[in-house]
């Protein structure tokens, strides 16, 4: 009984946290004739209300696709379209054809953000309470720590409650797909992950994983017996669940080649604005998208990815354990942001999902990434007007997180899993490597807060207007590029003999 009442003490703190950043502005407040995310979110409930199916994807007088046209996959659609029959119910002003456009209004505001806050309650929280007590180690004071700290990343909270999205309803929805899987639930979680990929898909991001697991489990069970009805009841499960989310699409081929063409805008480029990823970085030095075709783009950011997943999905595959899954989605994940096509900077929560299920194990480096990940995106932050709840939350996070996680009492290179750095570093003088990882994350904290500081205070170059947002952009990379390593030779090393024992128990 104390155990559930603290956690309800760390949903409430969440959730306090979740409102008072909603409180501030969004995306695009007061700004025509786009506007911004949160009237994305707004327009589709708009067209999806009053149109029909067959026009939602498509460029019509109604539905003027240069204008927040629908891009995310039907289940987003759907989601809308409720929300648009309680938006009706309280005010049709929200939702009229054309004539709300750019509405702006406290008491939509306040309808739109408590929408999020459902989805909150109803999918992400409660998967995270889950993965907390039945898949994560330690007692159960420590699972508390676990879930007032992943509700607590402040990435999150920032782009659902103050940008203005709902990816706490694909990252729930893959959540309950880890929990699924790890409960050895294995139909509902393909289920769980098959509805993510179905509401964003940049969902893809986590799919090898999930493929690799589940087929490497149906080998190990043997394809011959119990490994192939599995593998039958998941391929059914997961044709089904896309059959019936594409349903009214697929009485006309035309209309899915649409749908897909919206949800794949190849061009778009390879990536826009100053996001942390390998190519923006680099065009830093070679001008990538202006020597290359968006074709050779294309092809070369498709052979970078496949490269740079392989191993981690290889052994996956051939070690199918719940560490092993969950490194894994931390790989892939890490390397589609850092190596894809088409990213955007709110694309880091993709692989901020895993690293925070890392938080027990992991706890230093998770709590670097999130630190880092939330850091990426300051840019986008500083542009919604978001700085004070961007400061308020990230000093939250990392204050709970180092006290109630000892975060740096775990800094031995048994702890952080630094045998295979050793054997690497074999020919150098002998070094305390958790005092040198130590010592590397108060660095890159203060330059974090450094730069934090100078790209509010400090006025660019007037031949370099977009300094700081390059500079924000290209130390995070150099982040994330080292933490994928760290994280592809802790999956691919040898666990050590705790976590095998810890890895047996959660089977």
């Amino acid at each position: 009984m104390e155990n559930w009442s603290l956690v309800s003490i760390s949903v409430l703190l969440g959730l306090t946290a979740r409102w008072a950043v909603s409180l501030n502005s969004y995306s695009g407040a007061g700004k025509p004739p786009m506007f911004g995310d949160y009237e994305a979110q707004r327009h589709w409930q708009e067209v999806t209300y009053n149109l029909p199916v067959h026009e939602w994807y498509f460029n019509t007088t109604d539905n003027v696709l240069n204008y927040w046209g629908l891009d995310y996959p039907p289940l987003t659609a759907y989601h809308s379209l409720l929300c648009a029959h309680v938006a009706k119910l309280i005010n049709p002003d929200w939702v009229e054809l054309h004539a709300s456009r750019g509405h702006e209004s406290y008491g939509h505001k306040l309808f739109m953000r408590a929408t999020v806050l459902v989805a909150d309650l109803l999918i992400y929280i409660p998967a995270v309470v889950l993965y907390s007590f039945y898949l994560s180690e330690g007692s159960n004071k420590k699972k508390v720590c676990t879930v007032l700290c992943i509700l607590l990343y402040p990435g999150l909270i920032l782009i659902d409650y103050g940008h203005f999205q709902y990816n706490s309803i694909s990252l729930g929805l893959a959540l309950w797909g880890v929990v699924g899987l790890g409960l050895g639930w294995d139909v509902l979680g393909s289920l769980a992950f098959v509805l993510s990929l179905n509401y964003k898909q940049m969902e893809l991001y986590h799919s090898l994983p999930f493929f690799c697991y589940l087929l490497g489990k149906c080998f190990k069970q043997g394809l011959a017996g119990r490994g192939l009805f599995l593998l039958v009841k998941i391929a059914v499960t997961v044709l089904v669940t896309f059959a019936l989310c594409w349903l009214p699409f697929l009485s006309d081929p035309g209309q899915v080649l649409q749908v897909v063409h919206r949800l794949f805008p190849v061009g778009r480029g390879l990536f826009e604005d100053k996001v942390a990823n390998t190519w923006c970085s680099l065009n830093v030095l070679i001008k990538i998208k202006t020597i290359l075709s968006t074709d050779t783009q294309l092809y070369f950011s498709l052979t970078t990815t496949l490269l740079a997943i392989l191993p981690s999905s290889i052994k996956l595959l051939m070690k199918p354990t719940l560490w092993q899954f969950k490194l894994a989605l931390v790989n892939s994940s890490l390397a589609f942001f850092l190596f894809s096509f088409q990213v955007h900077e709110k694309s880091i929560l993709l692989p901020a999902l895993p690293v925070c299920l890392l938080l027990n194990d992991l706890p230093l480096p998770a709590i670097w990434f999130l630190q880092a990940s939330t850091f990426s995106m300051l840019p986008l932050f500083l542009k919604d007007g978001l700085l004070v709840p961007y400061v308020v939350t990230s000093l939250a996070f990392l204050f709970f997180s180092v006290y109630l996680l000892l975060a740096l009492e775990h800094c031995s290179e048994d702890k952080l899993r630094l045998g295979p750095y050793r054997r690497l570093l074999i020919c150098m003088p002998r070094m305390d490597l958790g005092r040198v990882i130590k010592w590397k994350f108060y660095f890159s904290i203060t330059a974090m807060a450094g730069l934090s500081f100078m790209s509010v205070a400090l006025a660019p170059p007037a031949q370099l207007p977009d300094l700081f947002p390059l500079l924000v952009s290209v130390f995070s990379y150099l982040h994330f590029l080292g933490l994928l390593l760290y994280f592809n030779i802790v999956q691919i090393a040898e666990p050590p003999q705790s976590v095998r024992k810890n890895q047996k128990k959660s089977n």
